[in-house]
């Protein structure tokens, strides 16, 4: 079985709704996992903007979590993180912040990875942190996208 990432609130490349907007209600989105290998020992979610790279000079990032259980079945929407770990986003705040483009439609990439360790992060570590220890841990990851217009 092969690692996947869905969300029941949008499929993949279609539009993320409304209320998952940073400026809305800004909750995540309800997220399900299934295919996690047996030897994964956590998992790690990025969400991330690469349409930012035109207004904001950077992949914008709206949300880190490392040290998921392996055996979730899935983050529930306004997930209360308390049995993981989650870092500072490009908002300056830690924990989900939603999709807010500043120019047209964006798509946003959530990419789930399967990990054969626990990672030692301070809570708060960015994007770039979390992918510095990565390496050479990686056994899968999937990838879920979806759009958002201002």
């Amino acid at each position: 079985m092969t690692l996947q990432l869905q969300s029941p609130a949008f499929e993949d490349g279609a539009r993320i709704p409304e209320r998952y907007g940073y400026t809305e209600a800004n909750v995540n989105p309800p997220l399900e996992i299934t295919g996690v290998p047996d030897e994964a020992e956590s998992l790690a979610l990025v969400m991330d903007d690469p349409d930012a790279m035109e207004p904001a000079g950077k992949i914008w990032d709206h949300w880190i979590v490392w040290n998921i259980d392996p055996d979730s079945e899935g983050i529930p929407e306004d997930w209360d993180a308390v049995d993981a770990m989650e870092g500072r986003t490009d908002y300056g705040e830690t924990g989900y912040g939603g999709p807010n483009p500043p120019d047209r439609e964006h798509t946003y990439r959530f990419r789930l990875v399967a990990l054969d360790t626990t990672l030692d992060l301070d809570p708060g570590a960015t994007k770039d942190d979390l992918e510095s220890v990565l390496r050479g841990h990686l056994i899968e990851d999937s990838v879920l996208e979806g759009t958002y217009t201002p």
